[in-house]
């Protein structure tokens, strides 16, 4: 039976036509992206909580309609990566940490240099003594300045430090040591200034050389236990506007050599304020290029909930102090981004981890990217 069996199975497999061979696949064809992105194209940073050793960074085009359109390109980063993405030359640096032996043996942190249009590495920089901040990516922990000839990395083991990176040579020049003060924002020229544990701010300049040319400690200015600062601002026209745990905004002028505060406003009206709507999110506020603020806002706050997805978004004019619009989202959004052309795009990750498309001048829902080999993309940045 077993021979009749195997004969039966050959001589129908001879009754199958036959097919012209293949033509071979050619080779070493690479395809490459513009060294600028369109306006609409979106970078989305996926952590992968689930898989931290196995980040992505995928390069959507929001315009398209069909998957396969929408889907760039992707480069893979390692554990809870930093990312900045140049303005003036085609980049992308990832601020990310290495295992000799996979999951464990000698850990290694490292610069890591993509070009934007083959999105390969082409360079990194060995940051020594494994200080790297192992936390929720944004903006604050990883920043260029002085038109992007440095790039400052935040470090923390739980000593708080600044790495100062000349990306133009590809070199570490200095390490700030920030005792009890974290994140990273611009200020002056080449300084940056950092938050710190007594509810102050201290601020450095540096030289071309990446060294400390002055180092300047503001007295305390905010109520860590009343309304806390969230730790990311928008920053419009060099002054930095950080939204408070209560529904405040507080000001900070970032223009000068020393962080100066500012004026501290509402974002509530008095019946909004009866129906507890506060700020919350992951990633809660971006900016347009027209100088509006936008804000991941929720009713029935109370303390705790500042991490809370939003159910709108809340458009500001920081410069009369006054808010312009709000956009009902069609699912609570954890991070936000904002498109910088004249045509903004919103981009909201929402709970489901997939990311909403609206018209950031009508409010307007237009798609839902998705299915893109997503995990938890919850850092955005916007192409241009």
């Amino acid at each position: 039976m077993i021979r009749r069996f195997y004969l039966l199975l050959f001589l129908s497999l001879g009754a199958l036509p036959a097919h012209a061979d293949l033509p071979n696949d050619p080779l070493g064809l690479v395809n490459t992206l513009p060294a600028e992105y369109p306006d609409h194209w979106l970078i989305a940073h996926d952590v992968a909580f689930a898989n931290m050793l196995n980040g992505r960074i995928i390069i959507l085009d929001t315009e398209k309609d069909t998957l396969s359109e929408q889907y760039k390109g992707m480069i893979n980063s390692s554990l809870i990566a930093m990312v900045a993405v140049a303005k003036t030359r085609p980049e992308i640096y990832v601020y990310e940490s290495f295992y000799s032996r996979g999951t464990r043996g000698t850990a290694t942190d490292v610069l890591t240099i993509h070009d934007k249009t083959t999105l390969k590495a082409i360079d990194e920089i060995v940051i020594p003594g494994v200080k790297r901040a192992d936390m929720l990516p944004s903006d604050f922990l990883i920043h260029l300045i002085d038109n992007e000839k440095y790039l400052l990395l935040f470090n923390f083991t739980p000593a708080t430090s600044v790495a100062v990176i000349d990306v133009e040579n590809r070199k570490l020049l200095n390490e700030v040591n920030t005792p009890s003060c974290s994140l990273i924002y611009p200020t002056g020229k080449r300084g940056f200034s950092s938050l710190c544990s007594d509810a102050s701010m201290i601020s450095y300049q540096l030289d071309e050389k990446g060294k400390v040319k002055s180092k300047t400690k503001l007295e305390p200015f905010f109520d860590i236990d009343g309304d806390a600062l969230f730790e990311r601002p928008v920053i419009i026209d060099g002054i930095a506007y950080f939204p408070t745990f209560q529904g405040n905004l507080k000001e900070i002028d970032l223009r000068g050599s020393v962080a100066k505060p500012g004026k501290q406003w509402s974002l509530l009206s008095k019946e909004e304020r009866k129906q507890n709507w506060r700020p919350g999110g992951m990633n809660l506020d971006d900016e347009d290029s027209m100088g509006h603020m936008y804000l991941l806002m929720h009713p029935e706050g109370e303390e705790g909930t500042h991490k809370n997805p939003g159910a709108e978004v809340w458009v500001y004019d920081v410069k009369k102090r006054k808010r312009t619009q709000r956009i009902p989202l069609k699912l609570p959004g954890l991070t936000i981004e904002v498109s910088k052309d004249n045509s903004p795009r919103l981009f909201v990750t929402n709970v489901e981890m997939n990311i909403d498309v609206y018209d950031a001048l009508s409010g307007e829902y237009l798609k839902t990217l998705s299915d893109f080999g997503q995990e938890t993309p919850l850092i955005l940045f916007s192409a241009n």
